[in-house]
C-alpha cells in the first residue's frame, strides 16, 4: 500500500445533504420561474386575440366598402376570401365561439343592411387589463 492511500478514502457522490440542498434550490427556482411563464402564456394569448379580432373587423370594413351592406356572418367573410378562414378563439379555442355584433341603425327608421358589424371574443375570462375578453 502506498502511503497517500492508507488513511484517505476517497469520496464518491454527493451526500444526502447535498442532494437535499440542490433539490431544494431547484425548487425555489422552479417556484419563482412558473407564475412568471403562465403570465407569459396569458400575454401571448392576448396579443393573438387583439390581432385575431383586428384582422377581422378590417376584413368586415373592406366587405362593407366593397358591397355597401355589412357581412350576414363571419363565415361570409371567409367565403368570399376577406379571410382565409375564420381564426380560433385562443382563449375559447374554438372558431364557432366568436359574438357577432349586429350593425345598429344610423338614424330614424334607417336599417343597416347585413348582420355583422363587430366581433368579440365568446370566452368569460378577464384579461390582464382588468377588461373581459368579451369586451374587446
Amino acid at each position: 500500500m502506498r502511503k497517500s492511500d492508507r488513511g484517505v478514502r476517497r469520496q464518491r457522490g454527493f451526500t444526502l445533504i447535498e442532494l437535499l440542498i440542490v433539490m431544494s434550490i431547484v425548487g425555489i427556482l422552479a417556484s419563482i420561474a412558473v407564475p412568471s411563464y403562465k403570465r407569459s402564456l396569458i400575454k401571448a394569448r392576448e396579443a393573438v386575440l387583439m390581432e385575431d379580432l383586428y384582422q377581422m373587423r378590417r376584413a368586415i370594413d373592406s366587405y362593407f366598402a366593397d358591397n355597401l351592406r355589412y357581412p350576414a356572418s363571419l363565415q361570409d367573410l371567409a367565403d368570399s376570401k376577406y379571410l382565409r378562414g375564420l381564426p380560433r378563439d385562443p382563449f375559447t379555442g374554438s372558431a364557432d365561439t366568436w359574438e357577432e355584433t349586429a350593425p345598429t341603425p344610423v338614424g330614424e327608421g334607417d336599417v343597416a343592411d347585413g348582420g355583422v358589424e363587430d366581433v368579440h371574443s365568446g370566452s368569460d375570462l378577464m384579461g390582464l387589463n382588468g377588461i373581459p375578453y368579451r369586451e374587446w
